[in-house]
């Protein structure tokens, strides 16, 4: 009977240890890409016997299967990594379209106009407002005129929201009105309107109202009628107006003055040389005062952009109003058959200091001229700046 040569025996031997280490490679591998999942896992650390890796060995092409290993190790965290790197940017929100500074929040949850609506501290938000005004009116008060002031506010219906803000600190004493305690008080000891009305009147929070009313407290509205204003302003499409006034008191443009022919007019023939910038130009038209405007929530927009911080007195804005709509000199008017009377008391103008001999309202007149050429100096410098950055050169006497 033939034996088996030895070096047979040998051979099954190795071709088992050969399998052998085959299956182990491919159980190694496969335990690789099933535990991917876990970072702290380092193919560097792992380290397999070099008699076991010399076995499998690819003599010809020269790849070892630790580059193997590796290969298929870096393969599989480069995927994992992408995926949670994906899942990552997937779950942050930023949306480019959002108001400044609200871009990582989700759209459905951004608000970014308010309103004043007075609102209860009980029961279902969503019947908090039986009615919501349609219109703003704002009065720039002190105690001592609180009974004009009544009787102007009962002009208005209940379509108008009413906003008192107080130059006097004197808030709680006007509850002796039972307007006064739907109405919303605001104080700022020896501020003014303009001073309130940038800080207070944002186009974002008036954004609901469809004209806002800006009124000094000294204002006589016997022959006024707040409903009849507002189908006149939108009969004839002003988008900033005032009442017109009483011709023989507290008047100073021939262009506020109430003509008794007209609903509504849109220009005038002032003094020789008031209007030597051209006939459509403030103050022979395009043009309102600033003592009672009347703003369309449009044109509020832009006006309130051209207020100064520091210029409070808002002197030479009624100069500037045209900037805010166009054509100016037809959506820009005043309205004669609905008309008021300015009493021209210098209440406010009390309020300031005496300094030099001089009276109170003297210092307050003298800083109102100053705010005046401040404002106009900087308004030519602000458009001559931007004609020179686009490269527009202007006639010397282009008006500015």
């Amino acid at each position: 009977m033939a034996k088996t040569p030895r070096h047979s025996g040998v051979y099954r031997r190795s071709n088992e240890n050969m399998r052998l280490v085959i299956t182990t490679v491919i159980g190694a591998v496969i335990g690789f890409c099933i535990g991917i999942s876990f970072p702290s896992v380092s193919i560097t650390k792992l380290h397999f016997p070099t008699s076991i890796i010399s076995y499998v060995e690819d003599k010809s092409s020269g790849i070892s299967t630790q580059a193997l290993l590796n290969h298929a190790w870096t393969s599989a965290k480069n995927i994992r990594d992408n995926d949670t790197h994906l899942n990552s940017n997937n779950s942050k929100i930023y949306v480019p379209t959002n108001p400044k500074g609200a871009e990582r929040l989700a759209p459905g949850i951004v608000v970014q106009e308010s309103d004043l609506y007075l609102r209860r501290l009980w029961g279902d938000p969503s019947e908090d407002l039986k009615t919501k005004q349609k219109y703003l009116v704002t009065f720039t008060v002190g105690y001592d005129q609180r009974h004009n002031i009544d009787k102007a506010v009962k002009k208005f219906s209940d379509d108008f929201l009413i906003v008192l803000f107080h130059y006097d600190g004197r808030t709680s004493e006007w509850d002796e009105f039972e307007w006064s305690k739907k109405a919303i008080h605001i104080s700022g000891r020896k501020q003014t309107k303009w001073w309130f009305a940038k800080r207070f009147l944002h186009p974002d929070i008036v954004a609901p109202f469809e004209y806002i009313f800006i009124w000094d407290e000294d204002l006589g509205v016997e022959h006024f009628n707040a409903e009849k204003y507002i189908k006149l302003v939108k009969k004839h499409g002003l988008e900033i107006s005032q009442p017109g006034l009483e011709p023989n008191q507290g008047l100073t443009w021939q262009m506020t003055k109430r003509r008794g022919d007209t609903e509504v007019h849109k220009d005038t023939i002032e003094r020789p040389g008031w209007c030597s910038d051209g006939p459509l130009l403030p103050p022979c038209a395009a043009f309102v005062e600033i003592m009672a405007p009347v703003f369309s929530k449009d044109s509020w927009r832009c006006v309130w952009h051209m207020i100064q911080n520091d210029l409070v007195h808002g002197w030479g804005l009624d100069f500037a109003l045209r900037r805010c709509v166009e054509p100016a000199h037809e959506k820009i008017g005043v309205v004669d058959s609905q008309w008021i009377v300015h009493q021209s008391v210098p209440s406010l103008g009390n309020q300031g200091k005496s300094e030099n001999g001089k009276a109170p309202w003297e210092g307050v007149r003298e800083r109102c001229r100053k705010e005046w050429a401040t404002f106009k100096t900087r308004w030519s410098e602000a458009e001559r700046s931007y004609y020179k950055l686009m490269g527009i050169v202007l006639p010397n006497n282009t008006v500015v």
